[in-house]
């Protein structure tokens, strides 16, 4: 099965170009034109890799990277940008970044890199993630509690991967309003309570061993609690 890249790069020239070169390479490729767009793609977690253009409307790269590693996504990115400012290379990678890439490029140097990232994101990501006998597997969105699987909405599997990945730490209200909805002036105060208790109810229904717990004052939390 080819890996899918997404490009995100609101150049639509410089966009055909790029998804040209890397099909005829064998990728599949999912292209988004602007910085929201592509957030919501990225958070599917469908792409093997992203390749990132810097300068975007409405929200730009790095914005999108510091929510999706916020979330708990470790797609590996590859920025590109015309800027070759160093002080810009360094937030692109203190950010999150795996790789930074100046225009103009040579399309075999990204090819290589974009290899690399795959190669090393492969050996250094996990098979799935378990807390007790809570299983998720982030290739293939399956979800299961003491071996039976269970369904979950879109909204819930994203806070369910970003409480298992920060497991036994505190995951704040901010980090899960940047990792669901992009933004936390994006959604209702309760939104954030609603989607939790639905998560709640999923997880833990009338299982002994809570998981999910709340942390008053900072946000939740995903660890084993038995209780009486």
């Amino acid at each position: 099965m080819p890996k899918n890249i997404l490009v995100v790069e609101d150049d639509l020239a410089m966009a055909r170009v790029l998804k040209q070169g890397l099909e005829q390479d064998r990728y599949s490729v999912t292209l988004a034109h602007n910085g929201w767009r592509g957030l919501e793609l990225a958070q599917r977690g469908e792409c093997d890799a992203i390749v990132l253009d810097v300068m975007l409307p409405s929200l730009d790269g790095f914005g999108i990277t510091r929510q999706l590693r916020a979330s708990g996504n470790v797609t590996p990115i590859l920025m590109l940008t015309a800027r070759d400012d160093v002080s810009d290379i360094v937030l692109g990678l203190d950010t999150g970044a795996e790789d930074y890439l100046t225009k103009p490029f040579s399309f075999q140097e990204l090819l290589a890199r974009l290899r690399s990232l795959i190669r090393r994101s492969a050996k250094s990501a996990p098979r799935f993630l378990q807390v007790s006998d809570l299983a998720l597997d982030p290739a293939s969105h399956a979800v299961s509690r003491g071996g039976v699987p269970l369904s979950l909405a879109r909204s819930e599997f994203v806070l369910l991967e970003l409480l298992m990945r920060n497991a036994g730490g505190v995951v704040s209200r901010d980090d899960i309003a940047a990792a669901v909805w992009g933004s936390r002036a994006e959604i209702e105060e309760n939104n954030i309570d609603v989607l939790v208790a639905s998560l709640r109810g999923r997880i833990d229904g009338s299982h002994t061993d809570k998981l999910i717990q709340t942390v008053r004052g900072s946000g939740y939390k995903l660890a084993p609690r038995s209780l009486p």
